[in-house]
């Protein structure tokens, strides 16, 4: 297409809508309720749009691609055609001249990246579990995973190299290395959960840009089609970027909420592996910001882009993990605690919550807030659970990424073992147990809705019946103080 013609199509474009809005790649124009997408004639080296073919291929791909997570947006390709009379037309009989994508059109207020702040612990868990959804249903790529991180490290290295001049030398030099020698390090990992099912066809751009909010629930759209080295994936590496972007902006309590939403979800139908698979974590958040970085500066901010490649290299150099527990009788609040001082323990995003009321869901086999009749809760049923919880917090450790156990922990060999398993990691350990008075307490329980546990007033009174008085070493909580506050300071007692 000359630079002629591609004006004339932008100007017709431009008549029939409202507003434009242009990306590296495409431009989408606003008319009404519906938006049209037209691939840019562009050749930028990770994508090849030069041609007309090329692009109505594009457009096939990215309708089909995007129909799995939002059928409702994502409507038809439509022909540009040359009219008789020299004009251009929708669909006609006359030469294709240009291919368009139509969509629905939706509030672009609601996209996430328009309002970080916004996403709160509801609607980071909906995130989580949606995503993890998601991935669930996504065709196996047995060609994907540890190849197409690689392509995507080596893609890093070459853009950012060019940007010499623009971007400190030696920091893209040490990023470079240092992702190289990680890389390299994970590949065994990379390689086998590939080979047991976690390489798959993803998104591919799975930041806040590319979510948006509807009716309460969030809708990913925009996926990659371009180039299967950028969306045959490993899931976790897709994760990686909504995680990233997050982190990045401060958000590091809605990532890490994220992260263990989708990781309750996912061990729901997931392989053996995912989360073992966490050791590859920072390497990937690392890649996403060395994405974005490279991307930033082609845009012309190049302070942006600079932070970006420091949060590369900081990804690279993560915390170390640590173990924490949460006790207390039903009521107190662990839950909200817990995912209050996770993201202040370990490296990126924060501390994954383990629940033994998630666990509970995941092994009767129901949904995450579904209730379990009382027949359920047997000794032996009691025993598998915390089981299940420790074993995935040794793997998660063992990985690399702090935990935050979230239990009563009412009997002291309990709290012993969680202790214990610290130790047995080499990582340190830190116990909260939270207090109420038992009003307080029955108050709480009886208001609880759309929760994991399935805790009720006598099931309070039992525990207390069995279990006040008792001694208990970890360093006492006043939960009826705000949650934020009584976090911020056992985080900052932690030595």
């Amino acid at each position: 297409m000359s630079a002629s013609d591609e004006a004339e199509l932008v100007a017709w474009l431009n008549g029939q809508s409202e507003r434009a809005i242009e990306t590296a790649c495409a431009r989408i124009f606003l008319a009404g309720d519906v938006a049209w997408k037209v691939k840019r004639n562009v050749d930028l080296g990770y994508v090849d749009f030069s041609t007309a073919a090329r692009r109505k291929w594009a457009l096939d791909r990215e309708l089909d691609f995007n129909r799995a997570a939002a059928p409702d947006i994502y409507r038809r390709v439509r022909t540009i055609t040359r009219e008789a009379g020299g004009g251009l037309a929708w669909d006609s009989d006359g030469e294709a001249v240009e291919y368009a994508l139509e969509m629905r059109r939706f509030d672009d207020r609601a996209v996430l990246s328009n309002d970080p702040d916004a996403i709160d612990g509801a609607m980071a868990e909906a995130l989580g579990r949606t995503i993890a959804g998601f991935h669930a249903a996504a065709p196996l790529r047995p060609e994907g995973g540890w190849s197409a991180l690689a392509f995507t490290v080596g893609s890093n290295a070459h853009l950012l190299r060019d940007l010499t001049g623009k971007l400190e030398h030696h920091r893209v030099e040490l990023l470079v290395a240092k992702t190289a020698e990680e890389l390299a390090r994970q590949k065994l990992l990379l390689e086998a959960r590939r080979d047991a099912g976690f390489a798959r066809r993803c998104h591919g751009d799975l930041h806040l840009a590319n979510i948006l909010v509807e009716n309460g629930k969030p809708v990913l759209f925009d996926c990659i089609e371009f180039n299967d080295l950028l969306s045959d994936l490993d899931v976790q590496y897709d994760l990686a970027f909504l995680l990233m972007d997050l982190d990045f902006r401060g958000r590091r309590d809605a990532a890490v909420r994220v992260l263990s939403a989708y990781l309750d979800e996912a061990a729901r139908g997931f392989p053996e592996g995912l989360w073992e698979g966490l050791a590859a974590l920072p390497l990937m958040l690392s890649v996403r910001a060395g994405v974005r970085a490279h991307v930033s500066a082609h845009s012309g901010d190049l302070d942006l882009s600079r932070a970006y490649v420091e949060a590369a290299i900081a990804h690279l150099a993560p915390a170390a993990p640590v173990l924490a527990a949460v006790g207390g009788f039903s009521g107190t609040g662990k839950t909200t605690f817990a995912r209050a001082i996770a993201p202040g323990l370990g490296r990126a995003p924060g501390a994954v919550v383990i629940r033994t009321d998630e666990a509970r869901k995941r092994l009767a086999g129901t949904g995450p807030v579904d209730r379990l009749a009382p027949a359920t809760y047997t000794p032996e049923f009691y025993a598998r659970v915390y089981e299940t919880v420790f074993e995935t917090a040794r793997a998660a450790l063992k990985a690399g990424q702090a935990v935050v156990l979230d239990a009563t922990f009412t009997e002291p060999a309990l709290r012993a073992r969680a202790e214990a398993l610290a130790v047995d990691c080499g990582v340190p350990f830190h116990g909260a147990w939270l207090e109420a008075p038992a009003q307080v307490l029955e108050a709480r329980v009886g208001g609880r809705v759309g929760d994991a546990s399935d805790a009720t007033a006598q099931v309070l009174r039992d525990q207390i019946a069995r279990h006040a008085g008792q001694a208990v070493r970890w360093p006492k909580v006043d939960a009826t103080q705000a949650t934020d506050a009584a976090a911020t300071a056992w985080l900052a007692s932690l030595p």
